[in-house]
């Protein structure tokens, strides 16, 4: 079995200490006196309790960031936090269906691949172990009735020179900051169709180009920001087989018990401090601090927030006083449009391996956008999942079962018309606390709106994918926020401390 943790370097690790803070009240010993001061005293010990009850730091999210950012406090030796998340689970946008025997199939994001060391230094720092996506032989193209067998490689099939013309011009976009760049209003105000529709690209390939987009960023290239995708790129190291790619690229390698197990064996370190069902309302002070969390399970006050969510979600926070406007019409107007929506058929065997196919299924016209194999590493069960068209497919799991199985069999024969499981994950439908999957950025939103996406404003730490220098959007971008929110917060106190 090849790893993909073997050559990844380790997270540095911060060691700063939270400040424990402590109050002593002193006797007097005249009765007299004692009589006269007794106001003093019970306001005194009123504010040490008040004092007490204040903690370092509380997360709002427990999702790579959130739980990230809490284990990154207490190995520095912060133990004065509490982490609030308002579903039922932890793990975020990273979801396990539980296929049976142990086994696990992702309903979320799952993949890491070269690069991304974040992610990949925390599965082997908590003892998980990862496999290698499989992506050999044919993969099957469908249109209408009719079907192709192609040779991709691990790779969508686009045209090298395009490729290579994308990269350069990622080398100037920034991936943390793309509207520094020097070009950042020229390529922001085209959308990646509009720069495809200039190069004369021949029709099989804008099929692929379409479908590739798609996948990666949640939306059509049509609404795509070109500057923003030239930043998806240079996360990749200016490298677009590194971005798009399954064979040496961030869809390399899967982890083995599926990628919320991360997320879960976090929670687990941490016990009580992870407090489930506990959606934050309202928040209030700010700017000052100590800063009000209300709960409907109570209020929680803290000297820091970190909060660990996707921007858009935050519009469902109420915020006194009002967070600076820009920051506001950012969340307001984030692009929170693709939910995204992934299947998986369960059969007893891979039965298209021993076919050379490689369970690729693409689709023109159709509801299913990619179905790959997702089968465990030992092969105890074989899993067909995708990545379907929401509006293509019906909304019902037993009758978009039927369509899709309809679909496989034209593609891969009449064994896929037998599945022992299905399971169905539509992410606007089941989860209202998340809007979006993924941030597909419209042309002129980056560029109006980016440089309100980072900084802290109060005792407010911004921490989430979407705020990562690399890698945004992905599991890895996700631990790296945490990295970096919890590095704040540590700094912060000792500010205070100072």
């Amino acid at each position: 079995m090849e790893s993909e943790l073997e050559a990844v370097e380790q997270a540095p690790r911060s060691t700063a200490l939270c400040r424990r803070d402590f109050l002593g009240l002193a006797a007097v010993a005249s009765a007299a006196a004692t009589a006269s001061l007794l106001p003093n005293v019970a306001s005194a010990a009123s504010g040490a309790s008040v004092e007490r009850d204040v903690r370092e730091v509380v997360i709002i999210g427990a999702g790579l960031a959130g739980l990230t950012a809490a284990r990154d406090l207490q190995r520095a030796g912060c133990e004065s936090f509490v982490v609030l998340e308002a579903r039922d689970r932890v793990g975020g946008r990273t979801l396990n269906h539980d296929l049976g025997k142990g086994y696990f199939s992702e309903a979320g994001g799952q993949w890491i691949g070269p690069g991304q060391t974040a992610v990949a230094d925390l599965a082997r720092e908590l003892g998980v172990g990862t496999f290698l996506t499989y992506w050999q032989g044919k993969s099957m193209m469908l249109a209408g009735g009719a079907r192709a067998a192609l040779e991709l490689g691990g790779v969508p099939g686009t045209d090298l020179k395009f490729q290579r013309e994308l990269e350069e011009m990622a080398r100037s976009v920034p991936s943390g900051a793309p509207w520094t760049s020097p070009r950042a209003a020229e390529l922001d105000a085209i959308s990646v169709g509009d720069w495809l529709a200039k190069k004369n690209i021949a029709p099989e390939n804008q099929i692929d180009w379409s479908a590739s987009l798609r996948l990666t960023s949640g939306t059509s290239p049509t609404k795509l920001s070109l500057l923003y995708y030239l930043s998806m790129i240079n996360s990749a190291d200016c490298k677009y087989e590194r971005l798009e790619g399954t064979s040496g690229g961030a869809q390399r390698a899967r982890l083995s018990g599926g990628s919320q197990i991360l997320s879960i064996k976090m929670a687990q370190a941490l016990g009580d401090k992870v407090r489930l069902s506990t959606p934050v309302l309202r928040i209030e002070n700010w700017q000052n601090g100590p800063v009000a969390i209300h709960t409907p399970n109570g209020v929680v006050r803290a000297r820091n927030v970190i909060v660990a969510l996707s921007p858009p979600l935050c519009n469902q926070i109420a915020f006194d006083p009002p967070l600076p406007e820009k920051r506001r019409e950012m969340q307001r107007r984030w692009p929170a449009y693709a939910p995204m929506r992934k299947t998986a058929h369960v059969y007893k065997k891979p039965f298209w391996r021993d076919k050379g196919r490689s369970g690729w299924i693409f689709q023109i016209k159709g509801p299913v956008l990619w179905a790959y194999d997702n089968s465990p590493e030992d092969l105890s069960f074989g899993v067909i999942n995708a990545f379907v068209h929401n509006g293509l497919l019906p909304s019902d799991p037993k009758a978009a079962e039927a369509e899709l199985t309809r679909i496989y069999a034209q593609a891969l024969g009449d064994d896929a018309l037998h599945p022992v499981a299905y399971h169905d994950h539509d992410w606007g439908k089941a989860d209202p606390w998340t809007l979006t999957c993924v941030s597909p950025m419209p042309p002129g939103f980056i560029t109006a709106y980016g440089e309100a996406l980072h900084p802290s404003v109060g005792r407010l730490i911004w921490s989430g994918t979407e705020t990562a220098d690399i890698w945004a959007g992905y599991m890895d971008g996700a631990v790296r926020s945490g990295h970096k929110a919890a590095l704040q917060a540590l700094q912060a106190a000792g500010a205070r401390r100072a």
